[in-house]
């Protein structure tokens, strides 16, 4: 890769060339991101794994615009056109839209007008008029009349000569990318129902007649208008002259301004010349049939992307939350899955997520004491620490029933967690789980899915697909292939940032480790299964086509609790234990006592055991490992208490204040379950008593969080919430706590992001789940919480 390339993506990523290189160098040689943002500081100087996914995609791209650049050079310079001008721009280009700006000239198409002009014989008329206007275009174009080629009057010679000239000037990539930024600075998005679908579209009414700058149109708002489109309700345009008028049709404007650049981009002077007339027209038609159509498509293309991009990466940062949430560790759970007339579903599983026990009971349907009877039985036989109850259907009827059941048994004194559902039923109905439970029936492995997430939520969460997690924002809307790939790198990340215990990862999640294919994480299972626990890493060399370089990527990501070596336990990778062992000389302790003794490890100095191989950094984190060995990212586990008796829309009033967690966060707020089955929206202007221009600075899904009531529908299953808690419903003063400059900003925020004028009503999918926000709270999203 080039120079200036390498620049490109150091800049992107703030870092310098070296830095660059040597990574770009990494993963040409098949070491994987973890690997290298944990174990190779010294050669990438400390890039992390943001950054380093960041170089990854960038890389690809780049890679693909040379590929790309080498098969337009070899097709201009087989037409014989190829010029050291040409080949300096093309060279010189950095992105994919400037590189087929420069090749649409010498781009093989369909004849056009133009060539067929052209063949004609018009192409010296046309030059002829647009640098001589002095001619008159009538007499000069009554010349090149011919029958016999198609041209039957001076009419169709001037209009043959028109488009030779406008598909010369609509070829012209500095035009282009002139007119280009000046519509993406300044032109309009307009959106306007199609006659007749005003009633069947209705939930797209906020569009109807709706425009604003295309440049800023928020992710969201965005995707909805094209949903809207591709539903047939709405019709989108490109409004170039906004400046004129907002109507997509009628307008009446004496000179757009992107045939002003046309103009003057040409250097045209236009007096009163005899053929001035004509080459204003070869303007006109420039602009209006091929500029504009043509950028049209292209910024609507970009809007979608950037939309696109937007929404994956929130989609991913919840993710990420998602799956780095506290988990409750080993403790035996028991996992009910809520249901009215199809009962509870019931799984015990043990502190190593063992499924030990089931049962389906019918406390909804006039067996409550029959049930609870069952459930305190599972309960006291197997010690049970933590009962984990879905969200769905029933919960709250469900917690109800098991808080009555710990009054009537004493002796049950399991801790009660109100898990999300979302993505179990997937999980249930799939084939990783008629694999691990063939015998079960569908509805009972979704209760087994509830307890185990509940105990290490990472392990769980990556047997599911991850876009049925349903924690994203018109998630159907965007390139699935690109939601997969970024999706599956986020899961990848966590993973390895958590570490992996050998002895009892699952297929799914030793997949996920840095270096192993699924083919090597089944061979792992079957050696465990073959052969009993690992003792220590080493071993892993004996799975079936797991080689070193693979043993090199996934060692240190493994973890082998009380094998042979404590370091098997730890993140210290295999490649450094001789690092440890001259620690141990100097200090002249066994590793056991070494292992977590503060005192010892904080007084010896990092630069003593760097050696050529291992550096400051590398050192610096065995040292940080030894002291604390086996600790885990995640924070610390705790839960959410719903508050007794508001189980409904119906028991929430206005300004009440209750606890609840965080299900998702999109670009325009949060929403949280509060435990009345529909998930409640905290807009951003209500996140805090400051400016909020990201919601995810100030909360990330799985946060405990305290809400009060503002304003409840039930008719539309609307909740309006805020954490500001000395707002008080129906309140429009201004912001709290923040400067006029704040209050300011965060009114323009608000009319910016706001999902009622701006954004779409309509439902959004989130998944399959059936009782996630995504899937019906922000269907309407609140438009009466417009701020002041």
């Amino acid at each position: 890769m080039n120079e200036p390339l390498i620049r490109i993506i150091a800049n992107e990523i703030q870092a310098r060339s070296e830095q660059v290189i040597s990574a770009i160098a990494l993963l040409d040689e098949g070491n994987t991101v973890p690997f290298i943002a944990r174990y190779r500081k010294e050669a990438t100087d400390g890039l992390d794994d943001s950054q380093l996914r960041q170089l990854e995609t960038r890389l690809s791209y780049l890679r693909e615009l040379e590929d790309r650049r080498q098969i337009i050079l070899k097709s201009i310079s087989e037409q014989g056109k190829l010029t050291d001008q040409l080949v300096t721009a093309i060279n010189g280009s950095i992105s994919k839209t400037e590189l087929e700006d420069l090749y649409l000239p010498y781009k093989p198409k369909r004849r056009t007008r133009g060539q067929i002009a052209i063949e004609a014989g018009l192409e010296p008329l046309a030059d002829s008029l647009w640098h001589d206007p002095q001619q008159n275009p009538e007499q000069l174009a009554s010349d090149y009349v011919d029958a016999d080629k198609g041209v039957v009057d001076s009419k169709a010679a001037l209009e043959g000569a028109r488009y030779i000239l406008m598909e010369r000037f609509a070829q012209d990539a500095r035009l282009l990318a002139k007119v280009r930024e000046y519509l993406w600075k300044n032109a309009h998005l307009v959106a306007k129902v199609i006659a007749g679908k005003e009633q069947e579209g209705a939930k797209f009414r906020d569009y109807f007649d709706h425009h604003e700058p295309i440049a800023g149109v928020p992710s969201h708002r965005a995707l909805a208008m094209f949903r809207g489109r591709n539903e047939g309700v709405l019709q989108l345009a490109l409004d170039a002259d906004p400046q004129f008028t907002t109507d997509m049709v009628g307008r009446t404007v004496q000179e757009s301004q992107g045939e002003r650049i046309i103009t003057h981009h040409l250097d045209l002077r236009l007096n009163n010349a005899p053929a001035d007339a004509w080459r204003k027209t070869v303007v006109n038609w420039t602009w209006r049939i091929k500029v504009l159509l043509h950028l049209e498509t292209e910024l609507m293309s970009r809007l979608r992307e950037q939309a696109e991009e937007e929404a994956i990466k929130v989609f991913a940062r919840n993710m990420q939350d998602l799956l780095m949430a506290a988990p409750a560790g080993m403790r035996t759970t028991m996992g009910l899955d809520p249901g009215l007339r199809t009962g509870v579903k019931v799984a015990v599983v043990d502190a190593t997520g063992k499924l030990v026990a089931t049962d389906t009971v019918y406390p909804h349907t006039g067996q409550t004491a029959k049930a609870a009877a069952s459930v305190a039985a599972l309960c006291i036989k197997h010690q049970v620490d933590l009962v984990a109850i879905g969200n769905g259907t029933a919960s709250r009827e469900t917690e109800r029933f098991y808080n009555r059941l710990q009054k009537d048994h004493a002796a049950v004194t399991a801790q009660k967690v109100i898990v999300s559902e979302a993505g179990a039923s997937v999980y249930s109905a799939s084939e990783l789980a008629a694999l691990e439970f063939p015998d079960l029936d569908v509805a009972i492995r979704g209760a087994v899915s509830i307890a185990r997430r509940l105990q290490d939520p990472l392990a769980e969460l990556v047997k599911i697909d991850p876009k049925s997690i349903g924690v994203g924002q018109y998630q159907h809307d965007v390139s699935q292939s690109q939601l997969a790939k970024k999706l599956d790198t986020v899961v990848e990340d966590c993973v390895n940032a958590v570490g992996v215990d050998l002895n009892t990862a699952s297929v799914p999640l030793l997949t996920r480790v840095a270096g192993l294919s699924k083919i090597m994480a089944q061979n792992i299972v079957n050696w465990r299964n073959e052969h009993g626990r690992f003792r220590n890493r080493q071993q892993l060399l004996t799975v079936a086509r797991l080689g070193p370089k693979a043993f090199e990527q996934c060692a240190g990501f493994l973890r082998i609790n009380h094998g042979d070596n404590p370091l098997d336990a730890s993140t210290v990778h295999p490649e450094t234990y001789p690092v440890v062992q001259r620690i141990l000389t100097v200090t002249q302790q066994m590793l056991p006592d070494l292992m977590g003794n503060a005192r010892i490890l904080r007084n010896l100095h990092v630069c003593d055991f760097v050696t050529e191989r291992f550096g400051v950094p590398t050192v610096t984190d065995i040292l940080r490992e030894l002291e604390k060995p086996g600790r885990d990212p995640r924070p610390e586990f705790k839960t959410a208490t719903f508050t007794e008796g508001v189980e409904t829309l119906d028991d929430l009033y206005p300004a009440m204040i209750l606890e609840g967690t965080v299900t998702n966060v999109t670009n325009f707020g949060a929403f949280v379950d509060i435990g009345v089955h529909q998930d409640g929206l905290v807009h951003i202007s209500s996140l805090a008593d400051k400016f909020v221009d990201d919601p995810h600075k100030v909360v990330k899904t799985g946060d405990i969080v305290k809400v009060k009531v503002m304003e409840i529908d039930i008719q539309l299953k609307r909740i309006a919430l805020t954490m500001r808690l000395n707002e008080q419903p129906g309140d429009t003063s201004a912001r709290r706590g923040a400067s006029n400059g704040d209050d300011n900003k965060n009114r323009q925020a608000n009319r910016n992001n706001l999902p009622g004028k701006h954004t779409t009503k309509n439902k959004i999918d989130n998944s399959t789940t059936g009782n996630s926000a995504m899937s019906d709270a922000l269907a309407l999203a609140l438009g009466k919480l417009r701020a002041p």
